[in-house]
């Protein structure tokens, strides 16, 4: 099963979301800040990423940034995780380098799927 990488500060959400994805078969790495995660991203090179955009350190949208703008971590998708869901967030985040974006609370199910047809391109 697919590798992921969740990058997530609170961690009370990080428990909640890892825990579900691995009870559905995923390999979960998890970072607790932008730095943590773009160093990980780039160690571990995970199958796809999930971040959240409110992050201490750097933020989810440097964060994937840099994750885009490195070659060893370009391909991997990135699904932007975030209570932000006003008009212009989506587009913030796309232009940021996401490859998709999901509101807080997650709906794990519209989660699940928008992973799978990520994972699968």
């Amino acid at each position: 099963m697919a590798r992921i990488l969740l990058v997530e500060d609170n961690e009370m959400n990080r428990d909640m979301l890892s825990r579900r994805l691995i009870r559905k078969g995923y390999d979960v790495l998890m970072a607790e800040d932008g730095e943590a995660g773009v160093a990980m991203a780039l160690s571990e090179r995970p199958d796809l990423i999930l971040m959240d955009m409110s992050l201490p350190k750097l933020d989810g949208w440097e964060a994937t940034r840099r994750v885009k703008g490195s070659p060893e971590t370009a391909s991997i998708p990135v699904i932007a995780l975030t209570a932000h869901v006003m008009a212009g967030d989506r587009e913030k985040a796309l232009a940021a380098g996401c490859d998709d974006h999901d509101g807080k609370p997650i709906d794990f199910e519209r989660l699940l799927g928008k992973m799978q047809a990520l994972l699968k391109q």
